[in-house]
Order: structure tokens, then sequence, then C-alpha cells
């Protein structure tokens, strides 16, 4: 009986642990016809001027062939992003190759996980499709690391090795960033003090200082339900998953080993 009443404790535990994780990884909705209304239509020319994007959504611009085209999402840690670009191309052009290239907050390159990151499109061919996607964002990283960091990262797109024929074709564009949440696998101990976010040291000291300036502030996105909302990962469940396993083979070695006690036979001064 006491077996039974510890194997029902530690399985309403696992049901405890279990729920919100399940809540958690519950899957985000796409995008409707009424949150792509207000999705950018044009692209910055520079980091500084990037158009902010936020994930889940399919920004667009108009641009020519030769130009820097740069956009900027937020990425939290546990988060893998995955940028995905459209050139459509003019009906006569010559073969072009085109580039997309991803930078963080400190604006370090990020080197693409896989993905076609430079794609040729051939002379007759009317779009390119690019895509790249990072390593895993974490949590804290090494100062000499180059590891992805929570904060602003920017996307660049452009098209390398133009002919002179070709520069300044109209093409139209079209850039969506996504994230994969690979959970707990990707925890690592510590954490950045503030995401690294254009402006954010700025904002901070001027939220201590009681001051309502925040014209330094050069970036005003973040993820859906704020920077480091993810604290919670399927690892707090393998936790508890094996400590209940240990508790039981505990209580199971135990019950195993003690023996029927005392015999009758045997008096108790022997």
């Amino acid at each position: 009986m006491r077996i039974t009443r510890v194997l029902s404790a530690s399985l309403l535990m696992l049901g405890l642990a279990v729920a919100p994780a399940a809540a958690d990884s519950s899957p985000t909705p796409t995008d409707s016809a009424s949150a792509d209304s207000d999705v950018p239509t044009q692209a910055g020319t520079s980091f500084r001027t990037a158009t902010e994007i936020e994930q889940g959504r399919t920004a667009t611009a108009s641009g020519s062939a030769g130009d820097y085209l740069y956009w900027s999402f937020p990425a939290d840690a546990g988060q893998r992003p995955t940028v995905e670009a459209t050139v459509k191309l003019p009906a006569t052009h010559a073969a072009q190759t085109w580039q997309i290239d991803v930078y963080d907050g400190l604006r370090r390159h990020q080197s693409c996980q896989y993905g076609a990151q430079t794609r040729t499109a051939a002379a007759d061919s009317s779009s390119a499709e690019l895509a790249c996607t990072l390593r895993t964002v974490r949590a804290w990283s090494e100062t000499w690391a180059n590891d992805p960091l929570p904060g602003t990262y920017y996307v660049r797109l452009t098209a390398v090795g133009l002919t002179t024929a070709d520069l300044g074709l109209p093409v139209s564009t079209e850039v969506r960033a996504d994230s994969k949440d690979i959970g707990g696998s990707a925890a690592v101990d510590g954490s950045l003090a503030e995401p690294l976010v254009p402006g954010i040291a700025v904002k901070s000291q001027a939220e201590d200082d009681g001051s309502e300036d925040s014209s330094a502030v050069l970036s005003a996105i973040e993820p859906e339900d704020g920077w480091s909302s993810g604290w919670w990962s399927d690892r707090w469940v393998w936790t508890a998953i094996g400590g209940a396993l240990a508790a039981l083979a505990g209580v199971g070695g135990y019950a195993l080993t003690r023996g029927s006690g005392r015999p009758s036979r045997v008096p108790p001064g022997a």
C-alpha cells in the first residue's frame, strides 16, 4: 500500500510538471489577413535604417539590383531562427547572384547552419529563393565566442557580381523570419543582463533616472511574450521525471531488502 501511494503521488507530480510544458509547446497562430495589413512594404538601406519586422510576418519591398536592403527582427534564447527571402526579377536580365546575410545585435556576421544563403538566378529565371537557418540562440556565451545571443538580428539582401547592364534593374523582394523553439537541450547556465538591442542601455538608464526621453532607443521590437520569456523548458520535466524515478527506485529497493521483520521464534533479547 505504501508503494502504491508513493507511485500515485509521483504520477500526480509528473502530470503537474508536464501540463505547463504542453501549454508552452502549443503552436503559434499563423498569419491572418488582419495581421498582414500592417506588414512593412519597404526596406532600409543600412543597419541604422533597417526595417523592423516581427517573426511570422512576410515583409515586402521594391528596389533596384545593386541596392543593399536591410530588415531586423527579434530572436530570444532557445530559438533557432530561419530567414527566407524571395527576389522577383524582371523579364530580361543576365545571370544574377543574390546573397542573404544575417548579423546579430553586435553586428557580428552569423554563419548559416544550413540553407541556400547564396543563389544564382539564370538569365531566364523569374525569381531567386534564399534561406538561412542560424544556430540556436544562447542565453549566455563567452565574450570571445561568436554564438548567437538574444536581441535584434539584421538581415541584409543584395546582389553580388552584377554586370553593368543589370545595375539598377527593378526587383521586388519578400522576406520572412521564423523560429523553432529548441527547448531545454539548448539551455545554458547564465544569461545576459540585457538583450543585444540597439539603445537598450540608454533606455534602461532613462528608466532608472525616471526620465521619459527615449529618443536614443533605435529599436522598439521584442518577442511576443517579452525577452527571456522562455524560462520554462522541458529540462524541468526531465528533472521531475528523474526525481520521481529515483524516489520509486529507493522505495522499491527498501521494500525488497528489508525482509519480513524479526521471526516470531526469535526472542527480543537475542
